[in-house]
């Protein structure tokens, strides 16, 4: 809304918001420094669009308010001119980009100028972001840090005020767990809401297009351009009709009642339980909402069940490709691609029907509750290890940290959105879940909205104003 308010005004044009793009993204390459936000940019073609979209706005006929925007693509999603690596050296020699996805396709038809494709940790395959091929997407609130994986260009370049969206793929938290650790808002909606076309098949189950913003309002106009089935294709069940809350200041919806699940908001380190359980009180106190405590049961059971099925339909979708192009793997995509290729179709089989009972548990859970409400992630941005940065790497301890909370969402296909609502002692930010009923994103964003009122927010030590006069 900022960038679409500026260009009205007069203030900057597209053209000039391009130049200072441009010229940001060319100092965060270089030491000291050396952010990794992207793994493929082209100055031209970032240009071309700009001076497109100002020659629109000076006519007075924007397309919408993205016209001109600056939108970030993380590099598991076709967009041309660029090829699709999914964050290795050799996937695009196979599978050659020769289209727009879908929901690109529908920002540029917003005006949206697609600024190049993001970082991402290899084959989605690590919640670091640490790429050994393309460096580590940095975090921008101490470049020491993780950003967070896998989406974690994304989230970095909308925490670094590179741009005010963009997109990401949510497998199993791969959207919210970057976004928590860079401090911004980030939407993983129902599955199938979404079109896949063009987004790399590696995870069709439980993977999906999510949005990264600097503000709810903004991943909102997102949503809205990029939902809804394609016309041509066969009915799936997805309801039509995008519901779109009407964000207001001054009232929010009342009655609230928030499932909180308290083994969760247990399990997570101190700055963490501290930061979510206070924001809690602070929603109960502002705006009377209730919290119901529930249990939810077998959430181990979940996770390795999740596990399991990314894993196989990972291991599925690169079996013909994987052998042939090993040497070029990553240490860390390595081991886990060895890890997921052991998993046997007996392992798959039962993992779905645990699927299936946690969404029947889930679903008695917000039949009582609007939405489910938990920490995003169990501890904040951790630091980026020396000998991690040609391997890759593989932290257990950590990885299972950040995705705890993530799991439903992707493996019972639920909506859930993580905004920020404070920082730990080291100042890294710390992000709150909710996790709502199937195709409920209108009541996800108003509640997200109404903690992002309420919410305090630092800019990051790494921070671009392209918009400054």
């Amino acid at each position: 809304m900022d960038y679409y308010k500026a260009y009205s005004s007069g203030n900057t044009t597209p053209s000039m918001v391009a130049e200072r793009f441009i010229a940001a993204i060319n100092e965060s390459v270089k030491p000291p420094l050396q952010m990794g936000f992207f793994i493929d940019y082209n100055p031209d073609d970032i240009l071309r669009q700009a001076n497109e979209s100002t020659l629109r706005h000076k006519a007075g006929k924007p397309i919408s308010v993205l016209d001109g925007v600056p939108v970030a693509i993380k590099d598991e999603i076709d967009c041309l001119p660029y090829p699709t690596t999914g964050g290795t050296k050799w996937l695009h020699k196979e599978r050659p980009c020769e289209d727009d996805a879908c929901c690109v396709k529908r920002l540029r038809l917003c005006g949206a100028v697609i600024v190049g494709k993001t970082n991402m940790h290899e084959l989605g395959s690590g919640t670091s972001g640490i790429n050994p091929h393309y460096g580590p997407a940095r975090n921008p609130y101490n470049r020491t840090k993780i950003a967070g994986g896998s989406s974690s260009g994304s989230a970095a370049v909308v925490s670094a005020g590179l741009c005010p969206v963009a997109l990401g793929v949510d497998g199993g938290g791969s959207v919210r767990m970057p976004a928590a650790l860079c401090g911004v808002v980030g939407l993983k909606p129902t599955f199938a809401r979404i079109p896949h076309d063009g987004v790399l098949p590696l995870n069709w189950t439980v993977g999906m297009v999510g949005i990264l913003a600097g503000t709810v309002e903004d991943s909102m106009i997102v949503y809205a351009a990029i939902s809804g089935e394609i016309p041509s294709d066969k009915p799936s069940g997805t309801p039509s009709k995008i519901n779109l809350p009407l964000l207001s200041m001054t009232k929010s919806i009342s009655g609230i009642k928030l499932a909180k699940y308290g083994k969760w908001f247990d399990d997570c380190s101190d700055d963490v339980k501290l930061c979510c359980s206070q924001a809690l009180l602070k929603l109960q106190n502002h705006y009377n909402w209730k919290t119901l405590d529930v249990t939810i049961p077998e959430i181990e059971v979940m996770r390795l069940a999740h596990y399991t099925t990314i894993g196989s339909e990972c291991s599925a979708s690169l079996c013909s490709l994987r052998e042939k192009n090993l040497a070029e793997f990553g240490g860390d995509a390595r081991v886990a691609l060895s890890i997921y290729s052991s998993f046997s179709s007996l392992e798959y089989l039962n993992a779905q029907r645990i699927r299936n009972r946690q969404l029947q548990l889930h679903m008695k859970i917000l039949a009582e509750a609007d939405v489910i409400v938990s920490p995003t992630t169990g501890v904040t941005a951790y630091s980026i290890q020396d000998d991690a940065l040609k391997t890759g790497e593989l932290d257990y301890i950590n990885g299972a940290a950040l995705v705890r909370y993530s799991i439903a969402g992707n493996f019972l296909g639920l909506p859930a959105v993580t905004v920020p609502v404070g920082y730990d002692k080291l100042g890294l930010p710390i992000g709150l879940q909710f996790i709502g009923r199937p195709w409920s994103e209108a009541t996800l964003m108003h509640l997200a909205f109404a903690v992002q009122a309420i919410s305090l927010y630092k800019k990051p030590a790494q921070y671009y104003d392209l918009l400054r006069r």
